[in-house]
C-alpha cells in the first residue's frame, strides 16, 4: 500500500493503477462535466444569488484540490511490492490490537495513507500514534503510543496480514 517518508510515496502497482485512474478522469471527462454544470448555471441569471453556480463552483474547487494531491502523490510514488506476510507490521498491512493486554479489547484496521479510507476497513496512517506505535512490531510485542490527552497506552500486535483488498 503506502509508505511516505521524506515525501516519497510507496505503493504497490495495484494501488497504483487506481489512484491513475482516478486522475485521469478528474483531469478529463470531470472537469468537462463540471464546465458544463457551471456553464448551465450561469445561463440561469444573477449569480450573486445562484446556489447552483456556487454549489458548481465549490464542487470545481474541490476536484481541482483532488487533482493537485493525486498529482503530487503520483510525481513522488515508488511502485512497489505488497509487504511480506512476516508478521512484522508495515505500511500495507491489516493489523489486529488488544488494548493493554486485554484479549477481548481488540481492533483491527489497515495501516496505510488516507488515500486507503473506506467503509470496509478502519485505516490509520503510519504517521498517526497509533500507526507509527505498531510500525514496525512484530506479532506478539507490545507497542506503546500516545493519547490526544497525553498519556501513554500499550497495545499487543495480534495479527498483521499483508491487505488483500
Amino acid at each position: 500500500m503506502t509508505q511516505t517518508s521524506d515525501n516519497v510515496t510507496w505503493l504497490t502497482q495495484e494501488a497504483y493503477d487506481q489512484l491513475k485512474a482516478e486522475l485521469e478522469y478528474l483531469s478529463g471527462p470531470a472537469r468537462t462535466e463540471i464546465a458544463a454544470k457551471i456553464a448551465a448555471a450561469r445561463e440561469e441569471g444573477d449569480l450573486r444569488e445562484n446556489g447552483g453556480y456556487h454549489a458548481a463552483k465549490e464542487e470545481q474547487g474541490k476536484q481541482e484540490l483532488r487533482v493537485r494531491q493525486l498529482t503530487q502523490l503520483l510525481e513522488n510514488a515508488k511502485v512497489g511490492e505488497a509487504p511480506a506476510a512476516d508478521g512484522v507490521v508495515a505500511p500495507g498491512m491489516v493489523v489486529t490490537i488488544a488494548f493493554d493486554g486485554d484479549e477481548d479489547d481488540t481492533l483491527q484496521f489497515l495501516l496505510a495513507s488516507r488515500e486507503y479510507a473506506s467503509s470496509d476497513i478502519e485505516t490509520y496512517s503510519p504517521q498517526s500514534p497509533l500507526g507509527s506505535g505498531v510500525n514496525g512490531k512484530k506479532i506478539g510485542e507490545d507497542a506503546q503510543y500516545e493519547l490526544p490527552n497525553g498519556k501513554k497506552a500499550m497495545v499487543r500486535i495480534l495479527e498483521a496480514k499483508p491487505y488483500s483488498g
